[in-house]
């Protein structure tokens, strides 16, 4: 049963940055409610990071009540350490979701991409250039993971709101 109105906030997981979009869609009509990003600083200890993250996010999902929360997967091909750090922020935002009693709808780079520009291979400013289309912005969204994230978001929507959903 296809949704016509929803709010969804997409999330880029990071530690040292992590991107969010929140999308309302009302019927056919997509608006974009806000978009940025969280930032940690290297020099604080890490559980004060992850800290930060939580607070942020609870703070974001109080002012725009979305109703589902989207995630990127992780993919890491050789830096372990880093998978395992961000593995951990990303623990967090599920775990902010799960607070708030919202759904979770995790999304592939690829899903994202094909969601997109129908082009799994798609580069960084081939979906920055979509992005900025299909949500009708006057400017790129700015840094990437501000617009990763909408990317996500976008991607939620068109899984949601089609005959088919993903896990």
């Amino acid at each position: 049963m296809p949704l016509s109105n929803i709010t969804v906030l997409g999330i880029d997981p990071g530690f040292a940055i992590t991107g969010y979009g929140i999308i309302q869609k009302k019927r056919q009509d997509l608006s974009v409610l806000t978009y940025g990003v969280i930032k940690t600083k290297s020099t604080e200890p890490f559980d004060q990071r992850l800290k930060k993250l939580y607070q942020e996010l609870e703070r974001i999902i109080k002012t725009y009540h979305p109703e589902i929360v989207a995630i990127e997967e992780l993919y890491f091909t050789n830096n372990a350490k880093t998978a395992i750090k961000v593995g951990q922020a990303r623990g967090v935002v599920v775990m902010t979701a799960a607070l708030n009693n919202l759904p979770i709808k995790n999304y592939t780079p690829l899903q994202i991409k094909q969601a997109l520009t129908s082009y799994g291979r798609a580069d960084k400013q081939q979906m920055q250039r979509m992005i900025k289309q299909v949500l009708s912005l006057s400017n790129m969204p700015k840094p990437d993971d501000a617009a990763d994230a909408l990317a996500v978001a976008y991607t939620c929507l068109q899984f949601l709101t089609s005959s088919y959903d993903n896990k």
